[in-house]
């Protein structure tokens, strides 16, 4: 009886919105962006898979991860994994291209083929509306940070709730990103 009660309590929060400060917070699914192409790419076609959600960067010195990032996608894409790339230009001027250039840096350079994204604006007044939930504690349910430099990534679990925030000069085969992914 006291099991069967408590899974009626777990299934009912569950079932129910994350609730901050009295209002609903998002899921990563709830949102909608644009692929390197223009199309819409809609999120929650990502559904039970853990994403890394990586803001990108062609001239940064961190740009060589790209290399890391592709091998890691390749090895644990068919275990639901999916890395998305965020070209963003607010450092220092390191993402000027167009997202045409953007791809084709990517592809030609380090053989990109996880999912690339149009470039967008991950800090400031402009900020994309994913990076606001994705820094923003009051909106994600989990935690304030912000975004520091080219390469930050974000871990989102396979139900779409933020899980931590890993700094930019982290590798991607950190021991952080790999326990994440082998958990």
């Amino acid at each position: 009886m006291k099991n069967s009660v408590l899974t009626f309590f777990i299934m009912i929060a569950i079932s129910f919105p994350l609730m901050v400060n009295g209002q609903d917070t998002k899921s990563f699914y709830d949102f909608e962006v644009k692929d390197i192409s223009g199309n819409t790419f809609d999120l929650a076609s990502l559904k039970g898979k853990k994403v890394l959600v990586v803001n990108t960067a062609s001239k940064c010195g961190n740009t060589p991860q790209y290399a890391d990032l592709e091998k890691l996608y390749k090895e644990y894409k068919d275990k639901n994994f999916v890395i998305i790339g965020f070209p963003a230009n607010n450092f220092m001027g390191q993402e000027p291209g167009t997202n045409e250039e953007i791809q084709n840096f990517c592809t030609i350079n380090y053989g990109v083929t996880f999912p690339m994204m149009s470039k967008i604006s991950v800090k400031g007044k402009d900020i994309d509306p994913l990076y606001q939930w994705l820094t923003s504690k009051e909106l994600n349910g989990v935690m304030d940070s912000q975004v520091s430099w080219n390469f930050q990534k974000y871990m989102i679990d396979e139900n779409g709730h933020l899980v931590d925030v890993v700094a930019p000069k982290e590798k991607p085969y950190s021991e952080k990103i790999i326990a994440w992914l082998n958990n």
